[in-house]
């Protein structure tokens, strides 16, 4: 059995040292205590970077950037984007994973 579970596309959690890696490329992201995010490099976007006009008239379906914010979160080993988030400015990042690793070294 491995010591290592898939948590999400780009995210496994190795049972042994109880901690986060990159799925691609094997990155030790951090332990599996904290948020994954913490050991991730982080991008801050416009979203009107994401999003660019569509329409002749200059028409968009952009977030308006003083409403919303778009975070992108990468591994620091390989580049392969790992998350990303719409936020409204100020909003703190989100913790969107908390693992009961007890209950998963049980498994």
């Amino acid at each position: 059995m491995s010591d290592r579970i898939r948590m999400t596309e780009y995210l496994v959690i190795d049972r042994t040292t109880r901690s986060w890696h990159c799925e691609r490329c094997d990155h030790r992201i951090g332990p599996a205590t904290q948020d994954y995010k913490r050991g991730l490099l982080l991008h801050d976007r416009d979203p009107r970077e994401i999003h660019p006009p569509r329409f002749p008239d200059g028409h968009d379906v952009a977030p308006d950037p003083t409403w919303c914010r778009i975070v992108e979160y990468y591994c620091p080993g390989c580049g392969t984007q790992v998350e990303a988030e719409y936020l409204p400015p100020g909003h703190p990042l989100v913790h969107d994973i908390e693992i009961d690793l007890d209950a998963l070294e049980a498994r």
